[in-house]
């Protein structure tokens, strides 16, 4: 029976992923692009960057192009663009100077020309030139990712420090007209937060951005306290944006899935948005009450993005984390829990996310691993490499959340 829940496991992760490739997303956004009369220019940047411009290109006429993403994310050369790695989640050299690249192909352009800029997530880190050295940029990202912000504050702060985020972008390509198509990873599909927005009016102000550094107790120069001062764009005269794919498809995606596998299937949420250890215990709970009851197969699945407030020097990400804190809730059951980054990543690993079920805790005091202590110091990973507990997928070419199900059999 436990080997049959990994392998359903195996199966919807593998459907659901699929479902929301995003060149199905650059289908329907280019279905509302006029092409211009003078030049198209393609920027692609995230995650995602590589998928989205190989189908724009053969889709649409461009003139040049640049391919901006996350290492291990390029798959080949495409007509026309030049293709550039850099790292995520914390940008480096690489980063800045193919964002450099991509503002002097668009700079210069006129009334004429369209930019086609297509941006997925990762883009925060992947697409940034900014207006503080690398190594403070570095320390400040640091901060965020570890103290347990979600990104709509994260992104925040990083708009004020760049030359190209929170609608910045748009006003380096004026007069020429942009045309976005969005990938979403961000809840709420808010798109002056996916990948901070570099094409679209700013929705943060000054002084929610000084409730968040008191928020967090965060310490930065006085030089970024006054960047911190300065109001982003509010308006864009240039740009138009599309928005597909969403985590809302890969839930929906989940539970068709699951249903065609004979469960019984709930979509609690699309939005979860807490700590990763507390999604993860909550979930162990709601297991322990189903299954007394079920006369069928249940499955059990939320969209989102949950946090790590991260207080020790282990090794993991938010899925891992999550699977690892459910495992004690669920001993013994005829049930798993699996969560996992729909991009093939979760945090600095090479997994995707973490899988449990009721004979997790069993084979974790067979190894002598104490599975609180691995919490404790956020070593999720090498906890669940023990117990074969890591989802490895590689990088999947899309990203559009996190998805956390719990699958509960009927008693034999």
């Amino acid at each position: 029976m436990i080997q049959q829940l990994r392998n359903d496991a195996e199966k919807i992760i593998s459907y659901s992923i699929e479902q929301v490739m995003p060149a199905k997303t650059v289908e329907k956004g280019l279905q509302g692009f006029v092409m211009p009369e003078g030049k198209t220019v393609l920027v692609s940047v995230g995650k995602a960057a590589w998928k989205m411009a190989e189908r724009a290109v053969q889709l649409v006429n461009v003139d040049e192009g640049i391919v901006i993403t996350k290492y291990g994310h390029v798959y080949g050369e495409i007509e026309k663009v030049k293709c550039y790695q850099a790292a995520h989640p914390v940008t480096d050299e690489n980063g800045i100077a193919a964002t450099r690249k991509a503002v002097e192909m668009v700079s210069g352009l006129t009334e004429k020309d369209t930019v086609l800029f297509l941006l997925s997530g990762g883009a925060s880190a992947l697409f940034e030139k900014p207006l503080i050295s690398l190594e403070e940029l570095q320390k400040i990202n640091d901060q965020l990712l570890k103290c347990g912000a979600d990104i709509n504050e994260i992104n925040a702060i990083r708009k004020r420090l760049s030359q190209v985020k929170g609608g910045r972008f748009a006003q380096i390509c004026a007069p020429a007209r942009v045309y976005s198509i969005l990938l979403s990873d961000v809840i709420g599909n808010r798109a002056d937060v996916i990948g901070s927005g570099p094409c679209y009016p700013d929705g943060s102000t000054v002084k929610e951005v000084k409730q968040i550094v008191e928020k967090y107790d965060l310490h930065f120069s006085s030089r970024v306290m006054r960047l911190l001062e300065e109001e982003t764009p509010k308006r864009l005269d240039n740009a138009e944006t599309f928005i597909g794919g969403s985590v809302d498809e890969l839930c929906q995606a989940a539970g068709n899935i699951c249903e065609e596998l004979g469960y019984e299937t709930r979509i609690l949420t699309t939005s979860l948005n807490c700590e990763a250890g507390d999604a993860g215990r909550e979930l162990a709970e709601i297991i322990r009450k189903e299954i007394k009851d079920i006369k069928k197969p249940l499955a059990i699945i939320e969209g989102g993005e949950t946090v790590v407030h991260v207080r020790g020097e282990g090794l993991g990400g938010r899925n891992q984390e999550l699977a690892l804190s459910a495992c004690e809730g669920i001993s013994g059951l005829n049930a798993c829990v699996f969560s996992v980054g729909s991009d093939g990543t979760d945090g600095p690993t090479d997994a995707a996310g973490g899988y449990v079920d009721g004979d997790s805790m069993d084979a974790f005091i067979n190894e002598e691993t104490d599975v609180n202590e691995y919490l404790a110091r956020n070593d999720s990973y090498n906890a669940l490499k023990r117990v074969d507990g890591l989802i490895v997928t590689g990088p999947t070419g899309t990203n559009v959340n996190d998805l956390t199900v719990a699958l509960i059999a009927v008693k034999e």
